[in-house]
């Protein structure tokens, strides 16, 4: 036990294993100067004009989903942390989409009704009012908008729907659903919020997310302005790599939260929240695990160093997955935490290049994983840029790979969707891949302006995947067997970056010119 920062600290030992060699190969491009798509039969597409009708307000009933005051401990769950029959299902009890991809398998995309003939509702931001200045190493530049992952958070709280989402701006923002217009003034932070924010899946008013200003927070939003109630800071750390900032989405589940930073270690926290004899809710914070995400025998094939944690962290039974900027894809068992019992890693691949893609589990345990392709080692060549592990086999785990690059820079960036048996893929070149679950075989394929990093959503057998063009097109894919029926696109004004979130007939989405949209039907 060290004492860090003030915080209690448990530390794991890491598990040597055999290093890998590489070999590093020339960055010149790979295959042809763009990427053939297969042929795609497609039903009539309409371009939606953007046009500003006004506010429309939602159709489906508000639920008041507050957390009754109380003083006592949330009550400590039974079993496993997350049951694998909740593959595709949204987070047991919410009334929204509380982090990105929905739930702590990351294969939640939203609910339905997908907008049939739809226009632009609203718009939050405009001109410079999402932007700020940012530094990368010795280059201050201008950011704006919303990045990578960037999918706002929609839920129900106080009789009103609540979008809350971070920007370039930067800070954190509290919209109504149906105007675009603020709840709560922003709770501005000292840098840039690229991740997605996670709200208390128990009720709790409390949202959680990271900054590049090296710190993650826990803000309350029960008050008449956003309060920060708690920050950890990429510092407290024992040993630190990289960067201090925090690009992963965090998980909150039986009062713990589980999240990993580009400081390159995954943190514990246990939150101890409560409301206070007033109502008001409060936390009291402990830090009671943290490990690095790396090993020696990775630092030996990755000498730039960059071993940073910006997957989002996803959790199936008592495993908790996550991937890393040196492309180390590891199982931590964490079955035994609630009785004080370290985590212990029990699974560790190494796919040959950077990994921030987040881990989608499906229905039968498997784990899909996206690969960069920017150092162009041997082994990400081989390996691939899309797998599919068995965690069950950890000394044999790939079922299948794919190679999907056409250049050097490609690969998947974005995070991919499982609909039934196909998986969604899309790749920095910009071609979007459906694949067959149980071979890998590519179902169908097309060509879209890339880079595409915004991660697909498939709510209703309806395919939504947005481009750097600002284009966002739905597929009907109610028949996996056949080439999907294009239904609509709409424009919006500059490259979408950010995944959308699909809810109760409207689609929020923010791009890189500095605007949040609210998107719905006519």
């Amino acid at each position: 036990m060290t004492s860090t920062g003030g915080l209690t600290v448990r530390r794991a030992a890491l598990v040597a294993t055999a290093a890998l060699g590489i070999v590093v190969l020339g960055v010149g491009c790979s295959g042809s100067d763009s990427a053939e798509p297969g042929e795609l039969v497609a039903g009539p597409s309409t371009t939606v004009p953007l046009t500003m009708p006004g506010a429309v307000a939602t159709t489906a009933p508000l639920v008041l989903d507050d957390a009754p005051p109380t003083s006592a401990p949330p009550t400590q769950a039974v079993g496993p942390w997350v049951e694998l029959s909740s593959v595709g299902e949204n987070t047991d009890g919410a009334t929204g989409l509380l982090t990105f991809r929905g739930n702590p398998t990351r294969s939640f995309h939203g609910t339905g009704p997908i907008p049939q003939d739809p226009v632009a509702q609203w718009r939050f931001g405009g001109g410079d009012a999402l932007c700020s200045f940012s530094t990368v190493g010795t280059e201050t530049t201008k950011w704006c908008g919303t990045g990578w992952t960037g999918q706002p958070a929609v839920f129900d709280y106080q009789d009103q729907r609540w979008v809350v989402f971070g920007s370039y701006s930067p800070a954190l923002h509290f919209l109504d659903a149906s105007t675009g217009t603020r709840i709560l003034d922003d709770f501005p932070v000292g840098d840039l919020i690229k991740g997605s924010v996670t709200i208390d899946p128990d009720g709790y008013p409390l949202a959680y997310f990271g900054s590049r200003d090296g710190f993650f927070r826990v803000v309350s939003f029960d008050g008449g302005s956003p309060r920060e109630l708690w920050k950890l800071g990429a510092d407290e750390v024992e040993v630190a790599r990289w960067n201090d900032d925090w690009d992963g989405t965090a998980l909150v589940i039986d009062d713990h939260l589980f999240v990993g930073g580009e400081n390159s270690n995954l943190h514990i926290v246990k939150l101890n929240r409560t409301y206070d004899s007033a109502g008001v809710v409060a936390v009291s914070p402990e830090l009671i695990f943290d490990a690095p995400g790396w090993d020696d025998d990775l630092l030996d094939v990755i000498p730039d160093g960059n071993v940073s944690i910006e997957t989002s962290i996803t959790i199936v039974d008592n495993t908790l997955w996550f991937a890393n900027s040196g492309g180390l894809v590891q199982g931590w068992d964490i079955s035994g935490l609630r009785d004080g019992i370290d985590p212990v890693r029990t699974f560790r691949f190494w796919t040959g290049d950077d990994t921030d893609a987040s881990i989608v589990v499906d229905d039968e345990g498997f784990l899909y994983v996206g690969v960069e392709l920017e150092r162009a080692y041997s082994r990400a060549l081989e390996v691939g840029q899309f797998i599919k592990l068995d965690p069950r086999k950890p000394d044999d785990p790939i079922v299948w790979s794919r190679d999907l690059h056409a250049r050097v820079p490609d690969g998947v960036w974005a995070t991919a969707a499982v609909h039934r048996d196909v998986i969604y893929v899309p790749t920095n070149e910009g071609v979007l891949f459906a694949l067959d679950r149980e071979t890998g075989n590519t179902r169908w394929q097309v060509k879209l302006p890339g880079p595409v990093w915004s991660s697909p959503v498939v709510v209703d057998d309806v395919l939504i995947q947005a481009d750097c063009s600002g284009v966002i097109h739905a597929w009907d894919v109610v028949d996996t067997r056949r080439d999907p029926v294009k239904l609509w696109t709409i424009g919006l004004p500059w490259c979408i970056e950010s995944t959308p979130a699909v809810w109760d007939g409207q689609i929020f989405v923010g791009h890189r010119r500095g605007e949040m949209w609210g998107i719905g039907d006519r």
